[in-house]
């Protein structure tokens, strides 16, 4: 999966021009209450391919009034019979077809996802497939929502613990992986017996409103799943950790904006899942196959261009192995095909706005005025259009330099130096982010140590790319709070309910 950076290109392009495949799924209207629906004022936004700044639609700018009637329909829809009364093999069943439908569709949806946020198609078709992977996960964990009876020490009591939904539930989605973050939240809240309403990003609004269509024709009653569009982020966020009706919030973003919804929810003690930024460690150690973590390297630097919350940031290289593993990375990263992500065969496509453009740059002219050394990139590519930054390579980076201390997310790689295995780990433990971190080793010893010792929540060892959907996602220290993916997935969708059954005659 996200393999393709090394892949084989496939020749052609596709025609989004005539939008063909994708027309069906492409919807210009929110979700709410099992209606598409404009906005209470009737205002509207643009969505724009990130590649040529060409308009593929306008979507509703929902105002806060909107959201909660997207709030009051969820809640409507979790105290229906309609939905309470569905079993656990119910709400599988029904994750099941919503799968069937999008890998039915997979195409599409890429498509889609490729012309709003740029991600090459390759890409956008392994996201489809890896998003999918959470919808068919929880449609089976749906059914293993287990409870326990637990033995009482009274000889007349029994002790019962149940799982039950929390309730509604907020899902604020980012623009880097526009379909998978949203099915990872959706597919562990629905199986619990949840109901949702769902902020896409308003850089990819087209992917979220596409996967809800197929949720409807799924059969997912009405209400069930609401999906609002703005750019009104902040009032609407606030809202959701305000509200007395929503009972649990996931956001996926940067870890600034999940600070604030943390605290903004404290008065409600909501349930409150974060996936936040990181400042991914990758170190190479003297004993590691270096073609494999050149590999690694390109695969977990390059995805989406860099913009991944678990893209390596810091390049740890040990000073035996150091001149051969930078000399295989660059002839690699100069390789790579850059363009327009529909057309087959690029593997690096633009940034996603002005926004994450300037921080990109401004990242590696910092870097440029600390005297660290540019060795390849470290430009922008205009002649390919006004968001496409060169891949860069950076060496003799300073500790005080923002590509170091802060998470760049873009195609920049940070390589510094190290002596041994206890100056790597002090390193990569020396920031307050602590979501995913790799090393290369074939020290059997080395690798115990070093992936005990590394201060994360993921640890990817000799492997670049670590997500999956049977795998427990999520951060420690700044990097967040719960876990998505996995049997603990659905943890921050259920309330534990203890019940004593006293009195009761055996004789």
């Amino acid at each position: 999966m996200f393999r393709q950076l090394g892949g084989v290109a496939l020749k052609g392009s596709l025609n989004f021009s005539r939008m063909r495949n994708f027309s069906a799924l492409l919807q210009n209207k929110a979700l709410v209450d099992g209606a598409w629906v404009d906005s209470s004022n009737s205002t509207t936004f643009e969505v724009l391919n990130p590649a040529n700044g060409e308009v593929i639609g306008k979507v509703p700018n929902m105002t806060v009034e909107d959201a909660q009637k997207a709030i009051d329909a969820a809640k409507k829809a979790f105290e229906s019979k309609e939905w309470r009364s569905l079993t656990a093999k119910d709400r599988s069943n029904l994750l099941k077809k919503w799968h069937k439908l999008i890998e039915q569709h997979s195409e599409e949806i890429a498509e889609i996802m490729t012309a709003e946020s740029g991600k090459p198609i390759n890409e956008a078709k392994g996201e489809v497939a890896y998003g999918n992977a959470f919808v068919e996960w929880f449609a089976e964990e749906a059914r293993r929502v287990y409870g326990e009876i637990v033995p009482s020490a009274v000889p007349n009591r029994e002790i019962i613990v149940m799982k039950q939904p929390i309730g509604v539930a907020a899902l604020i989605t980012p623009w880097n992986f526009p379909m998978a973050m949203i099915t990872r939240k959706a597919g562990a809240a629905l199986a619990a017996g949840c109901t949702v309403v769902v902020k896409p990003s308003d850089d990819t609004p087209l992917t979220a409103l596409a996967v809800a269509k197929l949720a409807e024709e799924a059969g997912i009653p009405k209400g069930v799943i609401n999906v609002v569009t703005t750019k009104q982020a902040a009032p609407m966020g606030d809202l959701f950790c305000k509200s007395p009706d929503v009972r649990g919030v996931s956001f996926t973003g940067s870890t600034e904006v999940g600070k604030l919804l943390f605290r903004n929810s404290a008065d409600g003690i909501k349930r409150i899942c974060l996936e936040l930024g990181g400042n991914a460690p990758f170190i190479v150690f003297d004993s590691a196959n270096i073609e494999k973590a050149v590999e690694g390297a390109m695969a977990s630097k390059f995805r989406n261009c860099g913009q991944t919350c678990v893209s390596a940031n810091r390049f740890f290289v040990q000073d035996s192995i150091y001149d051969q593993f930078v000399g295989q990375l660059k002839k690699r990263v100069e390789a790579l095909e850059i363009g327009d992500g529909k057309e087959c065969g690029v593997q690096i496509g633009p940034l996603i706005n002005e926004m994450q453009f300037n921080k990109v740059s401004g990242f590696v002219e910092d870097a440029r005025e600390k005297k660290a050394t540019i060795i390849s990139g470290g430009k922008a590519l205009s002649s390919l259009g006004p968001l496409f930054y060169a891949p860069t390579i950076i060496t003799d980076v300073p500790p005080t330099a923002r590509v170091y201390t802060d998470e760049v997310f873009g195609p920049v790689v940070s390589i510094i130096r190290f002596k041994d295995e206890e100056e790597a780990v002090k390193k990569a433990n020396d920031t307050r982010r602590g979501l995913a971190g790799y090393f290369y080793s074939e020290n059997l010893q080395q690798v115990f140590r070093v992936a005990k010792r590394l201060e994360v929540g993921m640890v990817g060892v000799n492997e670049g790319i670590i997500s999956a959907a049977e795998a427990p996602f999520g951060g420690v220290k700044e990097s967040g709070v719960g876990r998505e993916g996995s049997k603990h997935g659905i943890d921050d969708y259920v309330d534990i309910k203890y019940i004593c059954m006293g009195n009761l005659k055996y004789d």
